[in-house]
């Protein structure tokens, strides 16, 4: 079976590295454009592509996926399958040209957490278990019959980070399997309305932007807790804090926190230190630590760490 991949970030990497390793035949590698990073603004090239450079695979890189272009050299690939893994929404002429379809992994359960942040948005709302899902694509995203799915269970101190991972690793071999049954035609494939029941809640995952990553003090310990485990360590939470001896607030990035469960009297948003090893904010419910920060320009470090620096 001609394969052709689609991804582009880390997440991907893993999937398609399962592939090659096992010999399926990856006729093509699909992803984002190269584009500038860092202070230097030098190409970065994703880590999918640079993977498959390292494999000497076919590399494909289009700006607008319905150009002409593209979509020949597309067709001169004669894929029987295209998998995707954390790429884009493709248009029907893509995902509809193999004669097996198209199917793509999400780190989701579905139908909960359709788009783009479904691990974040998993462990924000406090999530006890989450999963991957395969699924043939199809006109609304996200929404397609499901091929494979598989849970895992997120633990109180789990992240973004760690359950990326886990994901990561097991959502590889989700994707050789599908790719297996797929082969062996016992393809059995289920439409998502048969997971939605009279009672069922539909959570969403949208996009995060820097605005999503705001702390809110009138949230509880606990929400505020999870909001950081579910931003961490990418893209971060942030808080805004007030500290001894320094005129203006200081926004912090936030990876690691602890809770205090308490009763106070303190306005929401009050910043509580011995300007020596904690730093505490006043919430709804108590207050929550900030344990591992980083300060603008300053590298990642405890809280201990950044105090003695202001001093």
């Amino acid at each position: 079976m001609r394969i052709v991949f689609m991804g582009t970030p880390d997440f991907a990497v893993e999937s398609l590295k399962v592939l090659v390793e096992n010999n399926y035949q990856v006729v093509g590698v699909i992803t984002m454009p190269d584009k500038p990073a860092g202070r230097g603004h030098k190409i970065q090239f994703s880590p999918v592509k640079q993977y498959a450079l390292d494999k000497g695979l076919k590399i494909l890189q289009p700006e607008k996926l319905k150009d002409d272009n593209f979509l020949e050299d597309l067709r001169q690939l004669q894929a029987d399958l295209q998998v995707v893994v954390a790429f884009r929404m493709l248009p029907e002429v893509v995902w509809n040209m193999p004669r097996y379809g198209t199917f793509n992994l999400h780190a989701s359960l579905l139908p909960q957490y359709r788009g783009a942040a479904p691990i974040n948005y998993a462990i924000i709302n406090g999530e006890k278990e989450t999963g991957a899902t395969t699924f043939f694509l199809t006109h609304e995203i996200d929404t397609g019959e499901i091929i494979l799915q598989e849970k895992i269970a997120i633990s109180e101190t789990d992240t973004a980070g760690t359950v990326h991972d886990k994901l990561m690793v097991m959502g590889a071999g989700m994707v050789r399997r599908t790719i297996d049954l797929l082969i062996d035609g016992k393809t059995d494939a289920i439409d998502q309305q048969q997971f939605i029941y009279s009672d069922t809640v539909l959570k969403s995952a949208p996009k995060i932007f820097k605005e999503t990553c705001e702390v809110n003090a009138t949230e509880s310990v606990e929400n505020i807790y999870n909001f950081v485990r579910g931003l961490s360590p990418y893209p971060t939470a942030r808080i805004d804090v007030e500290l001894p001896n320094v005129t203006e607030n200081i926004q912090l990035k936030v990876f690691e926190t602890h809770k205090e469960i308490t009763s106070h009297n303190l306005p929401l948003g009050t910043t509580v230190t011995d300007s020596k090893t904690y730093l505490k904010v006043a919430v709804s419910n108590g207050f929550i630590h900030l344990e591992s920060i980083q300060a603008p320009g300053k590298k990642r470090m405890t809280t201990s760490e950044f105090l003695r620096g202001l001093r």
